[in-house]
């Protein structure tokens, strides 16, 4: 656990329904198209975290594949719900975990000291935020319809991967379209976080976590087409709101150098437990609108994470790959 992913633990609401929604043929119109091939994956930054495993760099041939070029919108969120009439488990528990600087200050005063993060008091469990109330009730997303999607489990995002004919990436796929064919640079556009003063991602700037100076622009989530977009055409892979992956997770399982690890890597079969609620996690990407060089700094390229897979929170989203056809990944 840390600043960014605060869990929900086991047995708090009706566990996700198991019924396949009809899925369709996947709209390729927003996604990228990428010729796979080998890449180095993984990081030895200095001022990284190698109890997540960031390491080794270890070279990981991959099959072809499309990639959303942006996380999943409230739009296109609202459609599949609109659709299978789908309720995502935040709507199911009856609240979720909200940033604290974010919460109106009327609800804020009534939730004082209730469902909060031992260690992470900046993390409020607001009733009723969800998906369309991200700050709980009171709050919309009617001008918000561009941005990502949050408060959205992995179960959740699962679902809608789905319905949509699409999947979740490998984390292997993932980190390859982040660094958009630079080699071993520390962000997805380079080595320098502000290259000329300029703003790249959407992070913390000021003193977390008691003031955001937003000097990028946001306090909270920023649109999906934010910031300019990586070497392969993919926006906010860095900072944002963090972004679920199909892989369980696990620091050590791609330690040996063994094929499964190497050649279209899926992950282990199971994560490792971790946390209080003692559950396995599901590999997150990316990190998001909080993440601070003096804590999170998890907004590097090759950085990752775990969170619990009913867990959902106001700083994580999700985006969707596909196969392609003709690649042998469909022939298996």
């Amino acid at each position: 656990m840390d600043c960014c992913k605060p869990e929900k633990g086991f047995g708090s609401a009706e566990e996700p329904s198991d019924e396949k929604h009809a899925s369709r043929a996947p709209d390729l119109s927003g996604m990228i198209r990428l010729e796979g091939g080998t890449f180095l994956m993984g990081c030895t930054d200095e001022d990284g975290w190698p109890a997540d495993g960031e390491g080794p760099v270890r070279e990981v041939e991959l099959r072809p594949f499309y990639l959303d070029m942006t996380t999943v919108t409230n739009a296109q969120f609202a459609e599949f719900v609109e659709s299978t009439g789908y309720k995502t488990e935040a709507e199911r528990f009856g609240w979720s975990y909200v940033f604290q600087l974010l919460v109106p200050g009327n609800i804020l005063r009534k939730l004082q000291g209730s469902r909060k993060v031992d260690g992470l008091n900046w993390w409020v469990g607001v009733e009723g935020a969800s998906w369309k109330k991200p700050e709980g009730p009171g709050s919309n997303i009617k001008k918000r319809m561009n941005y990502p999607v949050v408060h959205v489990s992995w179960h959740d995002a699962k679902h809608f991967a789905d319905w949509a004919g699409k999947r979740l990436p490998t984390e292997a796929e993932w980190e390859y379209a982040a660094r958009g064919g630079l080699v071993q640079e520390r962000y997805c556009w380079g080595n320098e976080l502000t290259p000329k003063g300029k703003h790249m991602c959407n992070i913390w700037q000021g003193d977390f976590p008691k003031s955001n100076t937003a000097e990028d622009g946001y306090v909270g989530t920023a649109p999906a087409r934010s910031f300019p977009k990586n070497g392969y055409g993919f926006y906010n892979m860095a900072g944002n709101v963090w972004e679920w992956c199909a892989d369980w997770f696990s620091p050590t399982w791609h330690v040996p150098d063994k094929p499964e690890t190497r050649i279209n890597p899926k992950g282990p079969e199971t994560g490792q437990d971790f946390g209080k609620t003692g559950g396995p996690g599901r590999v997150m990407r990316g990190g998001s609108y909080l993440c601070h060089d003096s804590y999170c700094n998890r907004y590097r390229v090759g950085a990752r994470t775990a969170n619990t897979p009913d867990s959902s929170t106001g700083n994580c989203g999700f985006r969707c790959a596909a196969d392609i056809p003709d690649s042998p990944v469909a022939k298996e």
